[in-house]
């Protein structure tokens, strides 16, 4: 039997651009769009200037540039800052079912893209592949059972996507794998308790390090040649497993069913949000005497349970927090980012509501919450009245998908807090048109910041 690094070397090495059916190609720049716009509206955010003058302290040539600069640096440390730059928001796209998010590959991928001067067909291809050998791998492994993070995903499928990019030979692809799949095993403490702004770096910093790992491979080191298999193996810690097989031979590609979020917020708060939409055009938040949130598992556990969910003192707590988002939601009537201001942490009125809130696991919801999103809100209000919404699918959910009209609204909503009007638009344009280009020059040089 070949082994996991066989499978996906192989698979790596065969594709092409031409295996790639049209819909692919198009989901493929959906969520390259989706990213983008997040990583140009985060520019003048902390993490992202924390990230950026670290990776300003090197200058290379041709190196890779950083988001919104002209500035060229070592692509892993490009791969990182603009990372972080796209994960900010937490609006980028996710598997749902607990399976984190792929896009945190598209820095690693465009970082080398940008230093090698790779064509558009290149660059779809990669990002096709990437998400490929990042769901199979999930679906293989699920290690946040075990307490890992999802981003081990991101550093093996992002090397797989940079190692495609760099044009490297099957040999050196299976090097990559290797090397980035037993240097980043991380634990998943990123995601629970008081958040920090690690939250939206860990997977930028699994794209760095893919990064990295092609980059040794393409100069001729080793990694370990049982790094999944065996005594030592992931499967040590994950238990034994096998891939899926990958798409092609009428078998669609992953990225296909992938999640663009509709709301800058968790994923597992999608519904949650959708919920409360539907329900305060129903009721004043002044009426509210007690709120019950029915969810999954999982959901319960990530962003409805511990003190702090209630009481969150950050941008990265509160956009965990299904409570906050609630709250904040039945009394604006609207969802937008200015939820996360800071001083709507503190706000009375919101935290009154919060402490009427209550979050509870529904076992029935939590079987079906492999392939969908399911939340059932129930309000009582302080005349007796009770008032219910379910959702299973929200907005940008694979089945029911936004439309592309809609991915370019919520692009431009984001970019437009940096760049002017006339270079969203301009840039927006390159994006679209990627498949045909002979470089990133297009999209780089509309979304220059000046600063």
């Amino acid at each position: 039997m070949a082994s996991t690094i066989d499978l996906i070397a192989d698979y790596a090495h065969a594709l092409r651009y031409s295996d790639l059916p049209a819909g692919a190609v198009h989901h493929c720049k959906r969520c390259l769009i989706d990213t983008l716009g997040l990583a140009l509206g985060a520019f003048e955010v902390e993490p992202s200037r924390i990230a950026r003058a670290m990776a300003q302290r090197t200058s290379v040539t041709p190196g890779a540039r950083i988001i919104g600069t002209t500035h060229r640096t070592l692509p892993e440390l490009a791969a990182f800052a603009n990372g972080v730059m796209a994960r900010y928001f937490d609006g980028n796209d996710v598997y749902p079912g607990g399976g984190g998010h792929p896009s945190d590959m598209m820095a690693a991928i465009l970082a080398v893209a940008d230093m090698k001067g790779a064509n558009g067909k290149a660059i779809v291809t990669a990002i096709a592949l990437a998400y490929e050998v990042y769901y199979a791998l999930w679906q293989a492994t699920h290690m946040r059972l075990k307490g890992m993070d999802n981003v081990y995903y991101t550093a093996v499928g992002g090397a797989v996507g940079a190692a495609k990019v760099l044009g490297l030979d099957r040999t050196r692809i299976a090097e990559a794998v290797a090397i980035a799949a037993a240097a980043n095993v991380a634990v998943d403490a990123t995601r629970y308790g008081r958040l920090s702004m690690w939250k939206g770096c860990a997977g930028p910093d699994a794209a760095r390090n893919a990064v990295f790992a092609a980059l040794l491979a393409e100069a001729g080191m080793t990694g370990p040649e049982k790094v999944f298999e065996g005594k030592h193996g992931l499967e040590n810690l994950v238990g034994r497993f096998e891939l899926a097989p990958f798409a092609g031979n009428g078998r669609p590609f992953r990225i296909t069913e992938v999640t663009i979020k509709y709301f800058l917020s968790e994923g597992h708060s999608q519904s949650p949000i959708t919920a409360a939409l539907e329900l305060c055009r129903q009721v004043a938040a002044d009426d509210i005497e007690s709120v019950t949130i029915h969810t999954y598992k999982f959901a319960r556990e990530i962003i409805g349970s511990g003190a702090e969910k209630w009481r969150p003192v950050t941008r990265e707590d509160a956009d965990h927090s299904m409570p906050y988002v609630v709250a904040a939601v039945l009394i604006d009537r609207a969802f937008s980012d200015d939820i996360f201001a800071a001083e709507r942490l503190s706000d009375p009125k919101l935290l009154k509501l919060i402490d009427r809130i209550e979050v509870r696991e529904d076992p029935a919801l939590t079987r079906l919450a492999t392939d969908k999103l399911p939340c059932r809100m129930e309000i009582r209000t302080r005349s007796g009245s009770r008032k219910v919404a379910e959702v299973d699918y929200p907005r940008g959910h694979s089945l029911n998908m936004m439309s592309d009209d809609e991915v370019n609204d919520k692009y431009r909503g984001v970019a437009r807090r940096t760049l002017s009007q006339e270079r969203v638009e301009q840039a927006l344009d390159a994006l679209w048109h990627l498949d045909t280009a002979a470089n990133l020059d297009a999209i780089f040089d509309a979304t220059q910041t000046g600063r």
